[in-house]
């Protein structure tokens, strides 16, 4: 049933000594963090183990420890620029690139039927593992590994800084490909004399995604959009994968 990983607890130890830099301390979680739900694991009819549950709870703190990260690091700058080098760091294609390189995506545990398996199985692994460090751990030891061993380590910050995303051109070109209604709504939501702030909220198929507040139009849909990009996970992200190698 399992194609890659460690069958003995203590190569898994090292394994995640070698990774992160610490000895896990509830082996359970990182077993539970590789293994994929095309792996999932059948305790009783009720209850099956994936690392779902552990990928949502990463994904939250992932996302929570770069925006810290960046928000301390710029502190001059502002909301669109924070939220789109966010993206830049946690998007899928990013993630999927660092597993790949930390050699993380032999210890997944997936079925034999590899073909049927998601491309974006590495990203969904990291995240599940931010999950289970957070959960073995506590948030400062999960933060220090998130900035020490992977931030410093394997991200050039200079390098993303200089790269330009236009994400609304991006969330335009995937919504024609995919036949989706695309949807920019801007509202007035403050006026006082000249000042104002705008509000945007990205609609796709007329479903409420991400929302921004600038005070440009311009400038709301720029940070919705982020924002919209990081909420599509895999669709968009694959997209954009096929369209940089096309």
């Amino acid at each position: 049933m399992e194609v890659f990983g460690f069958s003995k607890n203590k190569e898994l130890y090292r394994a995640i000594k070698n990774i992160f830099g610490f000895r896990p301390g509830n082996i359970f979680l990182y077993q539970l963090a590789l293994r994929h739900r095309s792996a999932t694991m059948k305790i009783s009819p009720r209850i099956k183990l994936s690392n779902e549950r552990l990928e949502y709870l990463g994904d939250a703190m992932l996302g929570a420890i770069v925006a810290e990260y960046l928000f301390k690091k710029f502190p001059l700058k502002d909301e669109g620029f924070l939220t789109e080098m966010r993206s830049k760091i946690v998007n899928r294609e990013q993630l999927n690139k660092l597993v790949s390189k930390l050699g993380i995506e032999e210890l997944i545990y997936v079925t034999n039927a590899r073909q049927n398996v998601p491309k974006n199985l590495c990203g969904d692994a990291f995240e599940a593992l931010v999950g289970a460090i957070y959960l073995d751990k506590g948030y400062a030891a999960c933060r220090k590994v998130i900035v020490n061993r992977i931030i410093k380590m394997h991200y050039d910050i200079d390098e993303l800084v200089s790269v330009h995303v236009n994400y609304k051109s991006l969330l335009l070109e995937w919504s024609q490909y995919e036949k989706n209604k695309l949807e920019f709504r801007a509202s007035t939501l403050f006026q006082k004399g000249r000042a104002r702030q705008y509000k945007v909220e990205v609609i796709i198929d007329d479903f409420p995604y991400a929302s921004a507040v600038d005070y440009t139009i311009r400038g709301a849909e720029k940070i919705a959009s982020a924002k919209t990009w990081e909420m599509l996970e895999e669709t968009a992200q694959e997209f954009y994968s096929q369209k940089r190698k096309g």
